[in-house]
């Protein structure tokens, strides 16, 4: 299951509530070459075991997966009752060509790489029966109105959601030489942040979220 552990982050007028999302869990593992969760339709070449991962081309994004519009909230603060309107919905995905084992373990090694997963094992298959969150090729992507943030003060507000994904290119070596590569994508952390379109904006996604729901339409 995913590990809840929230932490409330103060800036100025931006409160943010940040949920992590790699929590040790039992759970199922993707078994055959997949494309975002689904069979590519081509014949899977044999897997190896006991290969060794290489990874490159890591990069790590904030992407804005909800936005609700500008609302006035009275003196004394109040409950938000705009809903968020979904604009992304991030989702795991690997792709694979060649002898490349299951969708779990090259999200195992992803994880191992970005610091995710703390684990000794060198693959999840000796992990012991341990599973994560962030090995799940099916995981869903997190609701948006989960994490409503309550103002405590008058003002015009809105509350974005988003999640923090990773991406890396991989290319996997078998003990007698076969090779495979392909890419992986998941996502660390999902966060709600409050705000208003009073705020400037000092990052992309600020940026973004006030062309969404501050600009005249």
């Amino acid at each position: 299951m995913r590990d809840t552990t929230r932490r409330a982050v103060t800036a100025g007028l931006v409160i943010g509530v940040l949920v992590t999302g790699v929590g040790a869990c039992t759970g199922s593992a993707g078994r055959d070459r997949t494309d975002q969760g689904r069979s590519t339709g081509k014949p899977a070449a044999t897997a190896c075991a006991d290969g060794t991962f290489t990874w490159s081309h890591l990069t790590e994004r904030d992407r804005l997966t909800g936005v609700s519009a500008p609302e006035r909230i009275g003196r004394g603060g109040g409950a938000l009752r705009n809903p968020m309107r979904r604009v992304y919905t991030p989702s795991p995905s690997v792709r694979a060509e060649g002898p490349a084992p299951s969708a779990a373990e090259i999200l195992f090694s992803l994880g191992k790489k970005t610091g995710e997963i703390d684990s000794t094992a060198p693959t999840l298959a000796e992990a012991g029966g341990e599973t994560w969150w962030f090995t799940d090729v099916r995981q869903p992507a997190p609701k948006l109105d989960n994490d409503r943030i309550r103002p405590n003060a008058a003002g015009e507000y809105l509350q974005y959601a988003g999640v923090r994904e990773v991406s890396a290119d991989f290319r996997y070596r078998c003990p007698d030489g076969r090779t495979a590569s392909g890419h992986a994508r998941n996502w660390t952390v999902d966060f709600a942040v409050l705000t208003d379109c009073g705020v400037r904006p000092d990052s992309s996604l600020a940026r973004e979220v006030f062309r969404r729901s501050c600009e005249p339409s």
